[in-house]
């Protein structure tokens, strides 16, 4: 039996159980609240295991790997960046995420931001986020549908254009059975895949290369300087911008609509405590995993482009049927965050734009057929505006960051300030950070993640914060 053969056995039957799930899951969708948020209901380990599947999608996989493979120890600020915004999302805004959307019967992120307005401005706001989350999740949802081709034609050798249809249509027929749930769940089982993989492929390479000892006499004999420079072969203020720049990308977590609601629809305090300790011990593996494969993929001089390095491992070192479970790893990193940010990009068109509020009834189907339109933007953009993988993804992650996480965050930890204002800082952040995404400029990057989220709070303080709310902090 051939190696493609083998692969494509182990991913058809991985993709059968997804859609098993999504099956499963449909029979729990009465309600939208079922749809958008499995009504308030999940455990520790399938919010805690979906929400770091989530947030480390093929820009970890696939993006962080190329960028430690290729620049070196610089690629290393991003660690501390993403662990902090574990810490703020779960530990810090997730009390009052929680316990306040139990409390209100929240849906969305942006039901949690309104929460304490009314009227026309509580209208704008919501229109005005929707746009956002609409906007950014285009780009990145065509980022992650770009892996999923990457990594079909890598092992099939099959037409692009077929294998982001194919990856499109999987990933929708399940989240439209199921919703909420069925991303969940799947979601914690493809973070189980991934973190497999990323056990399976960096032991290999490591041994490959002649362990550990091996590789550090070998990089530091081969490699310049610059390639141990924690800023990298650029100096002054661009090197020290590139730094700031990826330790700032753990800020964007913190007004991520499909990471936060894990946090929502968590059933209690205990169970999110829990969840946090989970999503932080698979970052923990992942993450020394990846790092371990960049520099042996490096000391072994694997020949591969900046993102290509896990399949190239994989291929070069395991055998058929686990490199099968790799292709099948890059694919779950994919799926859990296009389900994810499918749904969120839905709730924010059929609910967060008022169109269940016209034909209440139809609130699943307007949920439903949003999430089809938005798939669908996202692969034309995908075939006719390709992008690397971890740029597209950095985009969309800093500019949602930058809008909605001063805002989150100051009402997590008690602050009332006024409608007017609010907007103002959601519209000021956002901008601020899309205007200097792609700038030459020295300090762009310290802009873009910094100085979005300066701008931000300065405007919410200046909107007169009252007094705390009081509760689990």
């Amino acid at each position: 039996m051939s190696t493609t053969t083998i692969v494509l056995i182990t991913l058809i039957a991985y993709k059968l159980i997804l859609l098993g799930i999504g099956f499963w899951a449909s029979k729990r969708v009465k309600t939208e609240s079922d749809f958008f948020l499995a009504g308030q209901g999940l455990g520790a380990w399938t919010a805690g295991l979906s929400y770091a599947a989530s947030t480390s999608s093929a820009w970890v996989l696939l993006g962080f790997t190329g960028i430690v493979y290729s620049q070196g120890v610089v690629g290393l600020w991003l660690v501390p960046g993403i662990f902090s915004g574990y810490v703020l999302t779960w530990l810090v805004m997730g009390p009052r995420l929680n316990a306040e959307t139990a409390e209100r019967g929240y849906l969305t992120v942006i039901d949690f931001i309104t929460g304490d307005i009314s009227g026309n401005m509580k209208r704008a706001i919501g229109i005005v986020c929707a746009l956002m989350i609409l906007f950014c999740f285009v780009f990145y949802i065509s980022s992650q549908f770009q892996a999923a081709g990457n990594a079909l034609t890598e092992v099939f050798g099959i037409n692009a254009t077929e294998a982001i249809i194919l990856g499109a249509v999987i990933i929708i027929a399940y989240c439209l059975l199921g919703g909420f749930w069925a991303a969940s769940i799947t979601d914690a089982l493809q973070a189980l895949v991934m973190m497999l993989a990323c056990v399976l492929v960096p032991i290999a390479a490591v041994n490959a290369a002649g362990g550990f000892g091996d590789i550090i006499s070998t990089l530091h004999a081969n490699e310049p300087a610059s390639y141990f420079s924690f800023t990298g072969g650029a100096g002054g203020m661009v090197g020290i911008g590139f730094a700031m720049g990826l330790l700032g990308t753990g800020l964007g977590a913190l007004g991520q609509p499909q990471l936060l609601n894990r946090i929502m629809a968590v059933k209690s305090a205990s169970e999110r405590r829990k969840g946090a300790a989970i999503t932080i011990g698979w970052g923990l593996i992942i993450y020394s995993g990846l790092i371990c494969l960049a520099f042996a993929g490096r000391a072994a001089q694997i020949e591969t482009g900046t993102e290509g390095l896990f399949f190239a491992a994989a291929k070069a070192y395991l055998p058929a049927v686990l490199a099968g479970v790799v292709t099948a790893a890059v694919l779950s990193a994919v799926m859990s965050t296009v389900d994810s940010l499918l749904l969120a990009a839905a709730s924010a068109v059929s609910h967060d734009m008022g169109l269940t509020y016209r034909d209440p009834k139809r609130a699943l189907f307007f949920g439903r057929l949003a999430m089809v339109a938005i798939a669908l933007l996202a692969v034309l953009m995908t075939l006719y505006m390709p992008k690397d993988i971890f740029s597209r993804v950095l985009f969309s992650w800093v500019a949602l960051g930058a809008a909605f996480g001063p805002v989150i965050l100051t009402k997590c930890l008690g602050w009332k300030v006024k409608g007017g204002y609010m907007l103002a800082a959601i519209l000021l952040g956002f901008f601020t950070a899309v205007l200097f995404a792609n700038s030459d400029l020295a300090y762009a990057d310290i802009i873009e993640k910094w100085l979005s989220w300066v701008i931000g709070l300065t405007v919410l303080a200046i909107g007169k914060p009252g007094k705390r709310h009081q509760g689990e902090m």
